[in-house]
């Protein structure tokens, strides 16, 4: 608050009145407690910044032996990475002495760039992309809630024919290369994450791949 205060006039020896001087004083205290209220007040009612997390989906450790009638990979693609590398096949494995029809797996190497590993899951989740797509235009034409638009997606990208994928490293690998591979799957719009051990045939296979 403002305070005025009065110096106090005095006449001079003709007996003439000056006129009063006053100086003002501002109170800042009140403005100091207003200040702290809105601070508190923003403090509490703020949200801080939570830690993004990925779920990854793990698979059940398995004591028994596998049962070979067991469900096969249904529209699935399995990474193998090393170090800086990174190399796929599609459905089953088939080791070369258990080929399959259309003989043992092979491996394809590609990489961590837009036109590489992107595209491969592009192309192979286009099921859930392209319909994903539709659902934005209704979205933007207001045809679609922002909540109706999420839970449809969640439930698309769990649909059968949604690509899976599984990811496989050996002790060369690094966590660079692991969080690389999850963003493009992330980007992908791929549901289904599955890091799970490289059976020994693979590493096999990945080790001859590396020797070329």
């Amino acid at each position: 608050m403002a305070e005025i205060a009065d110096s106090g006039g005095g006449g001079n020896a003709k007996g003439k009145k000056r006129a009063k001087k006053s100086s003002t004083r501002v109170d800042m205290t009140p403005m100091v407690d207003l200040a702290f209220l809105l601070l508190t007040f923003f403090v509490l009612t703020s949200t801080f910044s939570k830690p993004k997390v990925m779920s990854l989906a793990y698979p059940a450790k398995i004591d028994e032996p596998i049962d070979a009638d067991a469900p096969k990979l249904n529209n699935g693609i399995t990474f193998l990475l090393s170090k800086n590398k990174v190399f796929y096949y599609t459905g089953e494995f088939y080791p070369a002495d258990r080929p399959g029809k259309n003989g043992p797996t092979e491996l394809t190497e590609t990489n961590f760039s837009a036109s590489g590993l992107r595209k491969v899951l592009a192309d192979l989740n286009s099921y859930v992309l392209l319909r994903k797509e539709g659902m934005v235009k209704k979205v933007k034409a207001k045809q679609l809630a922002d909540t109706t638009y999420t839970r449809l997606l969640e439930q698309l990208k769990g649909k059968p024919e949604a690509l899976k994928v599984l990811v496989k490293t050996d002790d060369k690998a690094l966590c660079k290369n692991f969080i690389d591979l999850i963003d493009e799957v992330k980007i992908a719009e791929i549901g289904v994450i599955a890091p799970v051990p490289m059976l020994p045939a693979e590493l096999k296979l990945l080790e001859t791949q590396l020797k070329k």
